[in-house]
């Protein structure tokens, strides 16, 4: 991983929010582009900047590329802290929570 990736990845603020959503559940393209007003191609970008810097990892499941945030990565454990800081981050955050929360129970 090469920091001038990760803070190319961290210095865009969707991509940043992107990080905040995937804090607690995974989600795919459409999921995450439902909560931005941008097109999935566009959320796709960004993805795959933030990928490529090691902040998340992808997995296929079907039709769908499922999103999450790479476990053992110090950016996203300082990424997460400032979030919880944050007055914007920390809503999205909470949101996360929420749908990490709902996809736990309909599996029960």
């Amino acid at each position: 991983m090469s920091l001038d990736k990760v803070f190319e990845a961290l210095a865009s603020a969707p991509r940043r929010k992107i990080l905040a959503y995937l804090a607690e559940a995974e989600m795919n393209t459409s999921e995450l582009a439902a909560r931005f007003e941008m097109s999935a191609p566009a959320i796709s970008r960004h993805l795959s900047v933030l990928e490529n810097a090691g902040l998340i990892s992808s997995e296929r499941r079907g039709q769908f590329v499922f999103y999450k945030l790479t476990a053992d990565n110090v950016a996203n454990t300082l990424t997460s802290y400032a979030l919880e800081l944050c007055p914007a981050g920390r809503p999205l955050k909470r949101e996360s929570a929420a749908i990490a929360a709902n996809r736990r129970n309909r599996k029960v």
